[in-house]
């Protein structure tokens, strides 16, 4: 299990460095000038030229990158042009609210997604079963702001039964937490639903049907809980994708988290925040990840053995 752990940290070492490499170069490489975005068309070109020597940008590339990495490990992401701060701490000050939207969504996919693939599973190719696929197949199919859209003009414009912006109160969190939570919770539907309909028929089912043991007894502490060892990695992932999809949610109901501070940042191409919110979304990521490869690790002894090998 150790060697296992290790060869995950050292994974997940390189996937950072990937993800500070990958938004370094974009970055550099997108057109127009930082520095007179910044400044605005008003700018002379004297005060354009100190502010791109104050940012490093007209070093090469390269004495760039290495500067970059540098400050990457000190956790230093300079001050933000836009916002007047720290821009680690800025983005720090909006991880909350992102956090507990995603927590809300994967609580929500959680609830009624595995009751649902179990209740289709246990009624496989009867009606209940295509209504609950259908609903699962519409939910993976629908784009995250089209949905928040509709949400918004239904339930808030339409109705007036729910606020369509901000975060003031929980009636806030329930449109973008339904809309962040819909494509996981038909994921999870179609994943259980799957996973149960495999276990059903091994052998080791069948044999505590054959001791005389009830249905339900057999379905949950026998096949449920081996079913459910693939979807403690689908969790991580897609725990770590919702803090990712956040972006498009926060901006379609103007939630203040990282992901409105991130695109904000992006149109204004302020380089600090916008290294340090990918940073911080990746490490959640890979930190996610990292314990879900632990627990499975654990859940399944194949993977311990593999690591001792």
């Amino acid at each position: 299990m150790a060697a296992y752990l290790a060869r995950r940290l050292a994974f997940s070492v390189f996937v950072l460095w990937g993800a500070v490499t990958i938004i370094f170069l974009v970055l550099r490489l997108v057109p127009g000038d930082p520095a007179l975005l910044i400044l605005g068309s008003d700018a002379t070109p004297d005060q354009v030229a100190a502010l791109r020597s104050q940012l490093g940008l007209d070093e090469p590339l390269l004495v760039q990158y290495g500067t970059y990495l540098a400050d990457v490990a000190r956790l230093d992401f300079g001050p933000s042009y836009r916002l007047s701060g720290d821009a680690l701490g800025l983005v720090v000050e909006r991880l909350p609210a992102t956090a507990e939207l995603a927590v809300v969504a994967l609580s929500l996919s959680l609830l009624a997604g595995i009751p649902l693939g179990i209740v289709a599973a246990l009624r496989a190719n009867t009606f209940t079963d295509r209504v609950v696929s259908i609903f699962s197949l519409v939910g993976q199919s629908t784009p995250s702001f089209w949905l928040g859209i509709v949400l918004i003009l239904v339930l808030s414009r339409t109705f007036g039964l729910l606020p369509s912006a901000g975060n003031g109160s929980p009636a806030h969190m329930v449109l973008p937490a339904i809309t962040l939570a819909l494509p996981f919770l038909a994921i999870l539907v179609r994943l259980t639903r799957s996973g149960l309909l495999e276990v059903i028929h091994e052998g080791y089912v069948q044999t505590a049907r054959a001791k005389g043991l009830t249905e339900r007894v057999v379905i949950f502490p026998h096949a449920i809980r081996n079913a459910l060892i693939p979807i403690v990695t689908v969790v991580g992932l897609q725990f770590g994708t919702l803090l990712g999809g956040t972006v498009i949610v926060e901006t379609v109901f103007s939630w203040p988290g990282i992901g409105r501070l991130l695109i904000d940042s992006i149109s204004h191409r302020d380089y600090g925040v916008v290294q340090a919110a990918v940073l911080v979304i990746a490490t959640g990521f890979v930190l996610i990840n990292l314990v879900v490869d632990v627990l499975y690790g654990y859940l399944d002894p194949r993977v311990r053995l593999a690591g001792r090998a």
